[in-house]
């Protein structure tokens, strides 16, 4: 009786490991931790684009486009272990962009992703003052937005793993290979 339940215990120990090999590759992926300008962020001026990553990256690339399509990086982007800065031609004018980017990940997988943010001017801010809720100021209110800002970004940069369905597909292969070695053993 103490052989069965060996076999069955190993064949489900055998089902869980090579359920778990998949994610072992999928842990060494990068992700973007934070950015200069944030995610929908609103800032006056800018004069370069931080982006800083987990872990250290290779081959970076960083667009930088207004609405128009006009392009406004400034050379080639600099990089320094996690951290990639790209210069920006001066003056940005007023209006939304966005930051496209792409990096290849130590174990050598490309990750991208992209950060919309606003550039306002002076006569905005006025006007961002003056929509803030009576006794607020404009700048008791920018740390809820950029917390919000922040908590988008990171919701949006885990996306590097397996999808559930996938799990769902190899337990369910499992359930079956397990099931049919209890069935077609020999019994006594």
């Amino acid at each position: 009786m103490k052989r069965p339940f060996l076999a069955a215990f190993a064949a489900l120990l055998t089902a869980l490991l090579l359920c778990a090999a998949p994610v072992l590759p999928a842990q060494a992926h990068t992700s973007l931790k934070s950015s200069d300008p944030q995610k929908n962020a609103q800032v006056k001026t800018l004069q370069k684009v931080t982006l800083e990553f987990a872990d250290s990256v290779q081959f970076p690339v960083v667009v930088v486009r207004g609405e128009d399509g006009k392009r406004y990086e400034n050379g080639s982007p600099a990089v320094e272990g996690p951290k990639v800065t790209q210069a920006v031609t001066e003056p940005v004018p007023p209006g939304r962009y966005t930051i496209a980017w792409r990096v290849v990940s130590p174990d050598g997988h490309p990750l991208e992703g992209e950060i919309p943010f606003t550039v306002i001017d002076d006569q905005s801010l006025g006007t961002a003052t003056s929509a803030a809720a009576p006794g607020e100021t404009a700048s008791a209110a920018a740390p809820s937005s950029a917390a919000t800002a922040q908590a988008t970004e990171a919701g949006s940069t885990g996306r590097t793993g397996v999808p559930g369905w996938i799990w769902a597909v190899i337990f369910g292969i499992a359930g079956v290979g397990i099931g049919m070695f209890l069935s077609l053993r020999k019994k006594p």
